[in-house]
């Protein structure tokens, strides 16, 4: 097995996972990567063995020795050159060891116990999650990553990662010019390569929608963060018709919009802004004459940050689109995965609108 025939893989954002002890082809592979001196090679398994021991011994405080027998001792029941994995990842030219599946997992969620019960992270894992715009988006995934939060997320975005974008977007300049939902995708792997991450890099269309929300027994749950107005009002639409509930961060003032479409599925999208436009599944033909009124009714432009309302009055002008910060999208970030996280554990969290304005905290 040669990496150019893995036909199941895209090496540009997805990982290679290879058996310490796999055999035939795979073995053969292992074997090239690890000859191959243009790949830089990371083996920290005992590091990551001693803290398995630690997690499994809570009780017990050991001393380097002792964890060092201890650490010997594993080895002794599991063969380390047969034990775990490794990980090749093609963007990077590394090739990194890490524990057996079930060790690694156990290992990288347990600083979430107990604030995520055992069966709560169990029950994450069967759930899918779409992420619509990798702006604050990107946060919410890398959030959503970290904790272990979903068994599949799906992301989308047209969009290639641009200098300006870096303002807000935790990246390198190596990721210049590269897609953003390679980016994100990528980074997900580097935290954990066993998570299962679907892109869509040419965001979402007409075409590639239905597919985004109804493939494999359909997503649980919507992280809508795009800059298309006409994509926010027809993934609503869809979700609402689907009984999918619908999170929204926008980076002014800590806006958060929770819509419970699968508690209330006749709920007006928007909380009702948008009800003197007429018909919600007409506004979609409507936003040619009424775009900027729209933008402003869903942004309740009377709430909006005095920075922010003067911004857009410069769109056009002084600058390209409205400003966002790091420190906001991070937040917001942070905000989206924990309001989906508390939904899909069937939390009481309603639908609502609800502002968490650092500026006014004194």
């Amino acid at each position: 097995m040669i990496l150019q025939d893995n036909k199941e893989l895209d090496f540009n954002y997805q990982a290679l996972i290879i058996p310490a002890d796999a055999q035939g082809a795979q073995r053969d592979t292992l074997a090239r990567l690890l000859e191959d001196g243009t790949i830089e090679k990371i083996d920290q398994l005992d590091i990551q063995v001693s803290e398995l021991i630690k997690i499994t011994h809570p009780a017990q405080k050991f001393d380097k020795q002792a964890l060092h027998e201890k650490t010997a001792a594993f080895f002794n029941e599991n063969q380390r050159e047969r034990y775990g994995n490794w990980v090749y990842y093609h963007w990077r030219r590394q090739l990194i060891r890490i524990l057996a599946q079930d060790d690694f997992e156990n290992l990288r969620t347990s600083r979430n116990r107990y604030k995520i019960k055992d069966e709560e992270q169990q029950h994450l894992y069967t759930k899918k999650i779409g992420v619509i715009g990798l702006s604050v988006g990107q946060s919410v995934a890398l959030s959503l990553a970290m904790e272990r939060s979903f068994g599949e997320l799906r992301i989308a975005d047209f969009d290639t990662l641009e200098l300006s974008n870096m303002n807000r977007i935790r990246t390198g300049l190596y990721s210049l010019g590269v897609k953003k939902v390679w980016v994100v995708a990528r980074e997900i792997a580097e935290i954990d390569p066993f998570l299962k991450v679907t892109i869509y890099d040419e965001g979402i269309t007409d075409e590639n929608i239905k597919d985004f929300f109804e493939r494999d027994g359909g997503i649980d749950l919507l992280v809508e963060e795009c800059d298309s107005l006409p994509i926010k009002i027809k993934s609503r639409l869809m979700a609402k018709a689907m009984r999918i509930p619908v999170v929204m961060d926008t980076s002014d003032r800590g806006m958060m919009d929770i819509e419970r479409f699968d508690q209330d599925p006749d709920r007006p999208i928007f909380h009702g802004y948008l009800k003197k436009f007429g018909e919600e599944t007409t506004l979609p033909d409507k936003l040619a004459d009424n775009y900027r009124e729209i933008l402003l009714a869903i942004l309740h432009f009377e709430q909006l940050s005095e920075r922010l309302k003067y911004s857009m009055s410069e769109i056009g002008k002084t600058i390209t689109t409205w400003p966002q910060l790091a420190s906001s999208v991070i937040m917001g970030g942070a905000m989206g995965a924990h309001y989906a996280r508390m939904i899909l554990l069937d939390q009481n969290v309603p639908s609502n609108r609800f502002y968490v304005d650092l500026d006014a905290i004194n």
